[in-house]
């Protein structure tokens, strides 16, 4: 007999590894805890195998797919609860404490599959004749109880994860298989359309199932507060009684109140049904923060939740905002502190990490953003221009007016991580800069990462605790802010409780409205903006100048501006990968005839070494970045190379990419003036985050699908670099060679040249030698 019976005729997998939970929720809590969370993935995979409704997200993990808008819309706020009350109980049996799990919690979780598992079949079930029966209920008399005290025992935490590993490995592989068997998406497709069809029937049916919603919503909030480090094992800590209510009696009770070890209140947490809007608690939760303040006089913050939506409103400072879940008491702690924070305007910037004009004018338009109670700042900075070091003084300035304690910086290259560390060690040592990349349990106050990496962190836990819960950081930086982004990666800035500051080197008239959107800005209205072409009227930078290919190449009459935003939102979000590949699905065959095409690089090349710009009295080809496709193209450009101006000996070309062996001493030896190679043919890795003054020539051979990434490869010319071409000659601008059309999809208008044209110093000498035999 089992409480799950109704799903053996459909399910039948679910229905064994949902017995195995239900089995051992009194033998095995641990273990029973670790088959519910194991029942409810495979449901939640097949449901997004089988119901087209549902949009799989980036990141496939099981919280990432009960908390995709869609599915969050087909379960509905009390099955969506009882999904992640499940998850959350399972990732602590396999990764929480070593202390073991009571019964009571595994039978509780139990009972929280049963109305799940009891949710899918009751919507999905494709044979009236297996509908679960109306009326059913979780009997826990079912539930096995030990025969014994003794004999109750539970698998350590090593066991399951070995267990846990092993089932990921076989997940994967089935995953896999399926993929590369064409004959089952016909079989697919027909299940796709049984379930829609039962789906459809069983809807027009009325759920009359008591799915006990109070009890889940407790559960799911006591959950998240154990996460943020809250045992709430205190007398005191729920359904804690005031007084100073207006009502008959004068008095009320608290759902929860979180206690500093003073005594004092930090938060009042008001409870609402999961079916009601939180806000109905708003005021509430505000009357008893009210009475906790006259009773404590300390005003602790409030939040009001309905275990689905919480919301926190800190009433000294903010108005009410939404937030993952609830802070610790180190940072509820903080939050009270940093009522009486210093305006940082009054925090002078340190001049030696940011003093120029426009840096300290961005810092202080961020202040006065931050000061007016709004908690999101966009900056438009050209690259060169100085926004790492800007952000780093923004910061130190920030410590030191007490707003914020903990700093993290996102971006979308390791290089970019790597080179955002070492300036943080550089200009601000003590705030201890972390490469969450290469060091991910290291603990400090500034941490810069990848946003892959942190999708992956968000769900740590060290034991029931979230390493970084979402009131962890206190500023959020989001190097290069720009609409794919946030399509990939939203979720970090929408768990995270935090100020948020967005930089980019996009023209602030090219930076998408949804972009601004998202900071809450006018469309081309920036907090600041400091352009390129201001930056080079001013001589911190120079400007791009392009150089007419001869060379005839059609990319499908295409112009980014011509895209629809929808099609916008498509192109931006695609899988591009950082090495260059483009998906086949977007590009044409004749794209890689004409990139792989002896001829054509031959061309490119000698225009290049004919018109590019050149150094050492004429003689040699100035520093030069070849962007290529992928690592076999830059392979062959290197090898057309060498063979048509073999006086080289191999080094003055040479590829520079992540597969490269000693990539960084090659980096190294080009950023050299004096040493090769002078042309770095690079798919990535000099894409961004590299600084050589010397370049003066930029080589677009690839096609670039991200308006970002064109801005920041043309970054890497704009520095400026005094006497590059003798004494006295400066550099004043640099060429760009744009054998893809780039230029014209993204629709700039740069200035034109011709490259350089006059003869080079072994020239003009062999010219005046002539010149003199002819005279004698």
């Amino acid at each position: 007999m089992s409480n799950f019976a109704f799903l053996s005729a459909e399910w039948p997998d679910l229905y064994d590894e949902a017995r195995r939970a239900e089995r051992l929720a009194r033998v095995d809590p641990r273990t029973s805890c670790f088959y519910a969370r194991r029942t409810l993935e495979l449901a939640v995979a097949w449901l997004y195998e089988a119901d087209s409704a549902l949009e799989e997200p980036r990141k496939k993990t099981l919280d990432a797919r009960l908390s995709e808008p869609s599915m969050r819309t087909l379960t509905g706020p009390v099955v969506n609860n009882k999904m992640h009350a499940i998850r959350m109980k399972g990732n602590d049996a396999v990764h929480g404490p070593a202390e073991p799990v009571p019964a009571k919690d595994s039978v509780r979780i139990a009972a929280e599959l049963f109305h799940v598992m009891y949710w899918l079949a009751r919507n999905y079930t494709r044979d009236e004749a297996n509908l679960p029966a109306d009326g059913i209920a979780f009997d826990a008399d079912v539930v096995k109880r030990p025969a014994a005290p003794g004999e109750q025992q539970q698998k350590n935490r090593a066991e399951l994860k070995a267990l846990e590993d092993e089932f990921a490995r076989k997940d994967a592989e089935l995953a896999a298989e399926r993929e590369r068997n064409a004959a089952l998406d016909a079989e697919l497709a027909d299940l796709r359309a049984q379930v829609a069809e039962a789906k459809a029937a069983n809807a027009a049916r009325s759920d009359t199932h008591d799915y006990n919603e109070d009890q889940t919503r407790d559960l799911f909030i006591d959950v998240m507060l154990r996460e943020a480090g809250w045992t709430l094992d205190g007398e005191h800590d729920r359904e804690y009684p005031v007084t100073g209510m207006p009502n008959a009696s004068g008095t009320g009770r608290a759902d929860y109140v979180l206690w500093d070890d003073d005594g004092r209140p930090l938060a009042v947490v008001e409870a609402k049904r999961t079916k009601r809007s939180p806000a109905e608690g708003r005021h509430q939760a505000r009357l008893y923060a009210d009475a906790l303040e006259a009773e404590s006089g300390q005003r602790p913050v409030v939040f009001y939740t309905n275990g689905y939506d919480t919301w926190l409103w800190d009433d000294a400072v903010y108005p009410p905002r939404e937030v993952r879940g609830f802070y610790t008491k180190e940072e509820l702690r903080l939050l009270i502190q940093r009522r009486a924070r210093a305006s940082p305007a009054g925090i002078a910037v340190n001049p030696g990490i940011a003093g120029r004009p426009y840096q300290l004018r961005a810092i202080r338009r961020i202040g006065e953003e931050f000061e007016s109670g709004r908690r999101t700042a966009l900056v438009v900075m050209a690259t060169g221009a100085g926004k790492t070091r800007t952000t780093v003084a923004l910061v130190d300035q920030l410590m030191r007016a007490g707003w914020v304690k903990r700093v993290l910086f996102l971006a979308d290259r390791k290089a970019l991580v790597t080179q955002t560390v070492n300036a943080f060690k550089q200009h601000l040592p003590d705030s201890n800069p972390v490469n969450l990349v290469t060091e991910r349990r290291t603990e400090g106050r500034v941490y810069v990462s990848t946003y892959p990496t942190m999708m992956g962190l968000i769900d740590e836990t060290d034991g029931e605790r979230r390493r970084f819960g979402p009131g962890h950081f206190d500023l959020v930086v989001v190097d290069e802010a720009h609409r794919s982004v946030y399509q990939k990666y939203g979720e970090i800035f929408a768990y995270f409780d935090s100020l948020l500051l967005g930089l980019t080197a996009t023209p602030k008239d090219e930076v998408d409205r949804n972009t601004y959107r998202l900071f809450e800005l006018e469309n081309g209205q920036p907090t600041d903006v400091y352009s390129l072409e201001d930056a080079a009227a001013d001589g911190y930078l120079v400007m791009p100048k392009a150089v007419s290919v001869p060379l005839q190449f059609q990319r499908e009459g295409i112009r980014y501006d011509d895209l629809s935003e929808e099609e916008k939102d498509a192109w931006d979000a695609a899988e591009w990968g950082e090495d260059g590949e483009v998906p086949d699905r977007v590009e044409a065959d004749e794209v890689n005839t004409y990139l792989f095409n002896a001829d054509t690089v031959d061309k490119a090349l000698e225009v290049l070494m004919r018109r590019g710009y050149r150094v050492a009295g004429g003689d040699r080809l100035a520093k030069t970045i070849v962007f290529a496709k992928n690592n076999a193209h830059a392979e062959f450009i290197a090898e057309r190379f060498n063979a048509a101006y073999p006086e080289f000996k191999g080094g003055f070309a040479q590829v520079i990419t992540h597969q490269s062996d000693y990539a960084q001493n090659l980096v190294d030896r080009f950023a050299d003036p004096g040493r090769e190679p002078h042309i770095a043919i690079s798919v990535d890795m000099l894409d961004t985050g590299i600084d050589v003054p010397e370049v003066a020539n930029l080589v677009l051979f690839k096609l670039v699908r991200s308006k970002t990434k064109f801005w920041q490869m043309i970054g890497r010319g704009t520095r400026l670099s005094p006497d590059l071409f003798g004494p006295g000659r400066d550099k004043e601008d640099f060429l760009v060679f744009d054998l893809c059309q780039n230029i014209e999809f993204f629709n700039q208008d740069l200035p034109s040249s011709e490259g350089h044209v006059a003869p080079s110093l072994g020239e003009r000498l062999l010219r005046e030698r002539l010149e003199l035999l002819r005279v004698l």
